[in-house]
């Protein structure tokens, strides 16, 4: 999937999942273990290749597990959004610390590898840790299992052993399939890596579609099927594990051989010590902190360690890069959630959108290495690793800001931020005729409002404290009638104006204060007929409502039409059309009266539906997609080019 020569360089680094854990630790390599061990028997062919039979189970496994791994880490952050009810900050947080245990556990996995179980058995432990998480984490989220504390606290033990297992077996797998080739078969074991990065993506781009299906449509418990959408990767990685322990024959299986991190570390932190040590004058100079480590090490083992430390630089934007990229699955996600997602032909989950970006990597590897790169080589441009890896931090930068000017059009929608002593006020006129509405000591509504009249942007009503209590002044064909309502700071208010008893009247009711979560429609009714209705919308909810102008509540609807709901009262049964409730809309719906058969309704949009399309997101997946092949990829060959040398067993 990379260039012949990219692939040539990258064996050893491929070892390790190069989609998401650049640079991450990785076990000891093919280096043969000191001292005598049994000679490990040759394992089958696969269709008369030189392709160990063994690396199907473990390609199959990978597919399976980064299935799991994605698919769940999908709908993470909208379960916590939903189903814990937090706000976007501490979803956002939670999700990133989750993705950042993930990353460190690579440690915890290679050392435990290296120094004790081997790569085999550390593979088998973990995944049963793994297992366990996954189950765990589907039980916290079915919604009759008591309070919200204990899904909580069952959600985050198993994302925590769900993080030791992914980050526990992330730099053996890899390392695991590479073991199995013979040395002289290197052609073969490089197409192996491209091969295990295709599993990778293949998974992440299957899981990431299909989940956020298995989440949102379908339903269980009365809402979103969260327990479906984590119980699905899980029982993929029970697959998974059982894949690979059914190839467990056929493996070849290295004996642990040490770390040589600890190694590493030990020679670093010698050496540190030593110098804090040694701080007279007297004492000569040495040429390299490092050297201060040559009483107990190698001069061997501190001129790679000094090698290694000078590629380490290399590593320090890395943080910045990949703290961008995986706000995909937060961030982003979150902004699609207050998108339209109307395709036309399919209306996208908001955590599907997810799915480009291991789509785009599928296309855009060959592009790149088989297109792009060769075109720069033909103009005489010197693209140099480093020039690509920077401009592969460029195309993520522009794709953030690209980001931000999305973010700034989806805003236009929203209700304006309330402030102390202020609050929001607009007029339904249920009337027949035009009403002139004076409120005290405000200069709003200069012209009549007109009955029916689809309201105007919500007005601002300047109060002089927390609450205080105005006079609402309706002039009618010739009668000034008054009332008196209650206003209290940073809150949203409809005032509806009817007809009763050949007479004007007036209710204050109570108006959402910010768009529905989730691209879900909110909608209320008002019930103007002089008996009480139950009204039933898609057959699943139902809403009583009482006679002479009373509202409901809002009820948070999927986006749909609704044009098969019915309404009873003491005469009949009626049939109910609401139209299309769109995404991230809220609504207003007046029952005027009942004829031929159907309830006359009068429909107002009291927030403006998202106008945004997720169409619009493409660019910004497209720019940080190129730029991961050019930073990751690149970076991944170019690393290991700088200590192709080195003997270390990474």
């Amino acid at each position: 999937m990379v260039g012949d020569k990219a692939r040539g360089e990258m064996n050893a680094f491929q070892r390790n999942e190069s989609k998401e854990t650049l640079f991450a630790f990785i076990s000891a390599g093919d280096d043969p273990p000191k001292g005598d061990f049994p000679v490990q028997k040759k394992s089958p062919k696969l269709c008369g290749s030189n392709y160990p039979l063994s690396i199907a189970f473990i390609v199959v496994n990978e597919f399976c597990e980064r299935f799991s791994y994605y698919g769940m880490k999908a709908v993470l952050t909208l379960y916590f959004l939903s189903f814990f009810h937090w706000d976007e900050n501490l979803s956002t947080a939670v999700y990133h610390a989750f993705s950042a245990l993930c990353y460190f556990t690579p440690v915890i996995g290679a050392i435990m590898a290296d120094s004790w179980l081997g790569k085999y058995k550390t593979i088998i432990y973990l995944s049963i840790v793994y297992v366990v998480g996954h189950l765990i984490k589907s039980i916290g989220a079915i919604p009759s299992l008591g309070n919200q504390a204990v899904h909580v606290i069952l959600s985050m033990v198993g994302l925590f052993l769900i993080a030791l297992g992914t980050g526990g077996i992330k730099p053996c797998v890899s390392a695991f399939g590479g073991d199995q080739f013979e040395e002289k078969h290197t052609s073969e074991r490089s197409k192996f890596f491209s091969i295990f990065y295709l599993s990778i993506n293949a998974g992440s781009l299957i899981s990431t579609f299909v989940t956020p299906v298995l989440r949102g449509d379908v339903k269980c418990f009365g809402e979103d099927c969260y327990a479906l959408a984590f119980g699905v990767p899980a029982a993929l990685m029970v697959l998974a594990l059982v894949v690979f322990i059914a190839g467990s024959g056929l493996y070849k299986k290295t004996p642990p051989q040490g770390n040589i991190l600890l190694e590493v570390c030990k020679c670093i932190g010698f050496a540190i010590k030593n110098r804090l040590k040694n701080r007279s004058r007297q004492i000569p100079k040495r040429d390299h902190w490092l050297d201060w480590a040559s009483e107990k090490y190698s001069t061997q083992l501190i001129g790679e360690v000094k090698m290694v430390t000078r590629v380490l630089f290399l590593f320090i934007p890395l943080p910045m890069f990949w703290a961008l990229f995986d706000q995909q699955g937060s961030r982003w996600t979150l902004q699609a959630t207050k998108m339209n997602a109307d395709f036309g032909i399919y209306v996208l989950q908001p955590d599907q959108m997810q799915f480009l970006n291991p789509l785009l990597i599928l296309v855009f590897i060959p592009i790149f290495d088989l297109g792009l790169y060769p075109l720069i080589n033909m103009c005489k441009f010197n693209f140099t690793p480093i020039r690509k890896m920077a401009t592969g931090m460029i195309l993520a930068g522009m794709a953030f800001g690209i980001a931000a000017v999305v973010e700034v059009k989806i805003n236009e929608t929203d209700m304006p931020r309330l402030v102390p002593e202020e609050s929001l006020i607009r007029v339904l006129n249920l009337a027949k005729n035009p009403v002139q509405v004076t409120i005290q000591d405000q200069d709003l509504f200069q012209q009549p409002v007109e009955a029916f009249q689809n309201p105007a942007e919500y007005s601002k009503l300047i109060l002089n404290g927390e609450q205080q209590s105005l006079r609402f002044t309706l002039q009618h064909q010739g009668l000034s009638l008054a009332f008196n309502y209650t206003v209290k700071e940073k809150s949203v208010y409809s005032l509806i104006v009817f007809e009763a008893e050949e007479s004007l009247s007036s209710r204050l009711i109570t108006d959402l204060e910010a768009k529905p979560e989730n691209g879900l429609a909110a909608v209320r009714f008002i019930n103007g007929l002089s008996q009480d209705v139950n009204l039933t919308i898609d057959s699943k909810w139902f809403i009583a409502v009482q006679k002479n102008y009373s509202a409901s509540e809002y009820s948070l609807l999927k986006r749909d039409k609704y044009n098969n709901g019915k309404c009873i009262t003491e005469t009949g049964e009626f049939t109910l059309e609401l139209g299309l409730l769109d995404f991230g809309a809220s609504y207003t719906i007046v029952i005027t009266n009942v004829s031929g058969g159907a309830v006359k309704t009068w429909k107002s949009e009291d927030i403006k539906a998202n106008n945004v399309h997720m169409a619009w997101q493409l660019p910004q997946y497209i720019l940080i997609s190129a730029g991961e092949v050019m930073f990751s990829i690149t970076g991944l060959a170019f690393s290991y080019s700088q200590v192709l040398h080195l003997k270390i067993r990474l």
